[in-house]
């Protein structure tokens, strides 16, 4: 999984990630550093959302990935 999570690696994905809408915008916060982000940023506290892992878990799969190409 380690590996694939490179795709995924992102602020946008991680459990962390907040969207505030204010008078004069949207702001991204990660609420566990406590700092303003953005979506594509990376840092090493990374840890994504239930439906990232999930994805990643699918496509790690070989049965599920094998089953995804022969449907293409």
């Amino acid at each position: 999984m380690e590996s694939r999570g490179k795709t995924y690696h992102c602020c946008a994905t991680c459990i962390h990630f907040r969207v505030e809408k204010r008078e004069k915008g949207v702001i991204y916060r990660c609420s566990r550093l406590r700092y303003e982000t953005k979506p594509s940023y990376q840092f090493h506290c990374w840890e994504p959302k239930e439906q990232v892992r999930r994805l990643m878990e699918k496509e790690t799969d070989p049965i599920f990935s094998k089953n995804m190409r022969l449907m293409r």
